[in-house]
């Protein structure tokens, strides 16, 4: 799934987010809105993961939503 993709279907994916990563609050993907970034980075402050195990984490969420 393309970035922009993801942007275009938030709203939609917000609920398979926050099944996935159950500490992510409403208002934190509000603020992701999609973005990779945004979202790697609330997975690092939530989960303390580093960077690189948190883009993995996104990239197998994306690669499974196809």
């Amino acid at each position: 799934m393309d970035h922009n993709v993801l942007k275009g279907k938030w709203n939609q994916l917000k609920g398979e987010a926050k099944k996935q990563w159950g500490d992510l609050t409403d208002d934190d993907l509000d603020v992701i809105a999609g973005e990779k970034d945004k979202l790697v980075g609330k997975l690092q402050e939530r989960y303390g993961h580093s960077k690189e195990t948190a883009e993995k984490e996104f990239d197998n969420w994306v690669r499974s939503r196809g």
